[in-house]
């Protein structure tokens, strides 16, 4: 993490630690199930059956927990060959403005993002074509369930709140898909952060990664001292 930028705000180091906690315990999971159920495929000639479904779901996590890191620390690949032609001066006035145009553009997909999950929550999307403008009565969904995740019986308890009083047979797919919008939060909590960075002068550029250049650097170190 020493090529991303430290967030010193205690919103921004909440914000680290429940990403990079979440990172870890979802690729252990996936590896945990994916590993169980290959034993018992082969060595058993059975599994797990709602594995498949839970390590998709969780693949999916991972992604949308990835993309707000992946702007934390700057890993996200850009093109900068023509930013670097102009002055400094010049290059953070077209910082700021891609910093807008990503806010923007993470406010869409929040907005889009919570219009497709409200009505799995049993909630109302937002009207309005490209920002809200309220809500509209939505058809409720709660009681969507997934295809093969057993329901815990310790989430027995959203029963009465989400589905009137009827018992979920499989776990209600509000609770995967609430990933969506919350990813989203996170994305557009991260582009805020490194707009401010810009306007702020603790960066020139927003999230271009040079990956393959220093790669392609630390290739030559090795070889020079080989």
């Amino acid at each position: 993490m020493s090529h991303g930028v430290q967030s010193h705000s205690a919103l921004g180091r909440i914000v680290n630690e429940l990403e990079e906690t979440a990172i870890a315990i979802i690729l252990g999971l996936m590896t945990l199930i994916t590993f169980i159920n290959v034993v018992l495929r082969y060595g058993f000639n059975t599994g797990i059956i709602w594995g498949l479904e839970a390590v998709t779901f969780l693949f999916a996590w991972l992604v949308l927990f990835g993309m707000s890191y992946a702007v934390k620390v700057t890993a996200h690949l850009g093109v900068d060959a023509v930013v670097n032609l102009f002055s400094l001066p010049k290059r953070r006035v077209l910082a700021l403005v891609a910093a807008v145009i990503c806010v923007v553009y993470g406010a869409l997909l929040m907005k889009g993002a919570w219009d497709y999950w409200a009505p799995f929550a049993g909630l109302d999307a937002t009207t309005g074509r490209w920002f809200p403008t309220g809500f509209a009565d939505s058809r409720d969904q709660a009681w969507y369930e997934t295809v093969d995740i057993p329901m815990p019986d310790w989430l027995r308890f959203i029963e009465p709140i989400m589905n009137e009083g009827e018992t979920y047979g499989k776990l209600p797919r509000f609770i995967p898909y609430f990933m969506l919008p919350f990813g989203m939060a996170l994305l557009l909590f991260r582009f805020i952060q490194a707009g401010v960075r810009v306007f702020t002068g603790q960066a020139t550029a927003l999230i271009v990664s040079h990956e393959a250049e220093d790669d392609i650097e630390a290739v030559k170190h090795m070889n020079a001292e080989s």
